[in-house]
């Protein structure tokens, strides 16, 4: 038998398999059905288990490549059996009832002080709305505020494309079980700034926010500067104005400059020329505007081969683009893994609102951080 004559037999095996995989799907859909009249979980892991014993049982040879097929095969067959039975829990009726429209009016809690990166950001992309910024000095003062109820919305930097994410955000959100309402992404140029009279040659030290170091860390490396972590951008220029040495600089906005009386030693000193962060309005509350573009959550899974794969198999089959995936260990003390998961997409959708019933259904720890229109600022 030569290699066309078992290409051929592949091809015969495999119109055997595909007919017996229909029927097998039809049966799904057929249990769903049933668990649906009866209230019964899409989701049976005892029942898994012991399939998956049974063809392994029955292969000596392959029983563990036939494991891993039946594993993908009970992740489509369920699916499929949740496209057609959306399970209600208490997620859904949260999204359910969430606004639809996202409108920022009043008092905003927002990171920072006049000038600094996060509040260009707020009035920039809400600039139709009536905002009054409440500054806060750091990240846990804007969650409290809008956990109190003193704000009803909170704006803080969440990401940036060359110095990554901001943890300490995304620890807070979970900490305060807050909701993402909206996102904005803008271009962020750095630049030197200094007392009158200053020059670059001068400049020893600067001082500023650590994300605003870390993007700028190549320019202080080639011109031998020491940098200093500092509460903002802003609070960084304030400093410098105040102490009005010559050889202190900060790294800040054009903003910052206008607002503390300083010049611009050196412009647009970050490493990337695209250099660009996210920002997010957090709520007490979610609010789900009917545009909305992405959704983000965080779940957790325990160190077991192939645990990852199946939740990402989970999305392939749904066809929903991942555009952020980020690890980091959890907080229990049991070895356990905590994602942060960002994917394209909208509740509106069926498929979309039944993986995230599934997910919330199976997971021990499973947190729906909001669905959201990310804009872009140019």
């Amino acid at each position: 038998m030569d290699l066309t004559d078992l290409r051929n037999e592949i091809d015969l095996i495999d119109d055997q398999l595909t007919a017996l995989l229909e029927r097998r799907m039809d049966c799904s859909i057929k249990v769903a059905e049933i668990k649906r009249a009866e209230g019964l979980p899409v989701y049976h892991p005892a029942r898994e288990q012991s399939i998956f014993e049974k063809v392994k049982a029955k292969s000596e040879k392959y029983g563990d490549y036939f494991v891993e097929l039946y594993r993908l095969l009970m992740e489509c067959s369920r699916a499929l059996q949740y496209e057609d039975l959306i399970e209600r829990n208490t997620l859904l009726e949260k999204i359910d009832s969430a606004p639809k429209t996202l409108e920022i009016n009043g008092d905003v809690a927002c990171y920072g002080q006049v000038g600094a990166f996060t509040h260009i950001a707020l009035t920039s992309s809400f600039e139709n709305e009536k905002i009054n910024p409440i500054f806060c000095a750091d990240f846990e003062e804007v969650f409290k505020a809008v956990q109190s109820n003193q704000t009803e919305f909170g704006f803080v930097p969440v990401e940036n494309s060359s110095a990554g994410s901001v943890d300490e955000v995304y620890d807070l959100i979970l900490k305060y079980k807050l909701y993402i309402a909206g996102a904005v992404a803008m271009p962020i140029t750095h630049n030197l700034l200094g007392v009158k009279g200053a020059s670059l040659s001068d400049i020893k030290t600067v001082y500023s926010h650590h994300q605003a170091i870390a993007q700028c860390k190549q320019f202080l490396s080639e011109n031998n500067i020491t940098a200093h972590e500092y509460h903002s951008t802003a609070a960084s220029a304030k400093l410098v104005a105040e102490m009005g040495d010559k050889t202190v600089g900060a790294i800040g906005s054009l903003a910052c400059a206008t607002e503390n009386s300083l010049e611009v030693l050196a412009p647009s000193i970050q490493a990337f020329s695209n250099n660009r962060t996210r920002f997010i309005v957090i709520s007490k509350h979610p609010v789900i505007p009917t545009d909305s573009n992405k959704i983000s959550v965080v779940f957790t899974l325990s160190h077991t081969a192939g645990s990852l794969q199946k939740i990402l198999t989970r999305f392939s089959l749904h066809g929903l683009n991942l555009t952020k995936l980020e690890s980091r260990p959890g907080k229990n003390g049991d070895f356990e893994t905590q994602f942060y998961l960002d994917f394209l997409g909208n509740v509106a959708d069926p498929k979309t609102l039944s993986l995230i019933s599934a997910l919330f259904s199976e997971l021990n720890e499973f947190f729906f951080l909001g669905n959201y229109k990310e804009i872009s600022l140019l």
